[in-house]
């Protein structure tokens, strides 16, 4: 039962990333790339600070204890928001999210393949192959409306 309660979370939580990747978007138009980047972080950081007071349950001051590795998220997050701010006017939010879905099922499949951050390898097998072949095909079909083949 739990199971679905997650799916169904995740579900959501792609719908946010999928209305982030359009609002920002336009914001980048409207007022630059990096700044819309900073923008959403910087309203997001709010967001967080507020959550942390009044809601965390954790201890911040650990952070300095961990390996500097796991402080990439943020890095990371910030990659990801720039490139979907500047690409969404371009290409837009389907084939931008299609796109990035494939991106993450990709590495998150040999992340499982390898056991890292699980320490439970899931090998690939044709199940997960062949699903990627479909993950494939669907941004092709996806994407093939913005674009000239031939």
């Amino acid at each position: 039962m739990y199971m679905f309660f997650y799916l169904l979370l995740a579900i959501i939580a792609g719908t946010c990333i999928g209305l982030q990747a359009g609002i920002n978007g336009v914001l980048g138009k409207r007022i630059g790339v990096i700044e819309a980047s900073f923008v959403s972080f910087f309203i997001g950081t709010i967001i967080l600070l507020l959550l942390v007071i009044f809601m965390g349950k954790g201890d911040l001051l650990k952070v300095t204890n961990v390996s500097k590795w796991q402080l990439l998220g943020g890095a990371l997050g910030v990659g990801y928001v720039s490139i979907m701010v500047a690409i969404v006017p371009k290409i837009g939010v389907a084939s931008a999210i299609t796109a990035v879905i494939v991106g993450q099922l990709f590495i998150s499949v040999i992340l499982d393949h390898f056991g890292i951050f699980t320490n439970q390898p899931i090998p690939i097998d044709w199940y997960r192959t062949t699903g990627l072949v479909f993950l494939l095909v669907s941004l092709l079909l996806i994407f093939k409306g913005n674009i000239k083949w031939f």
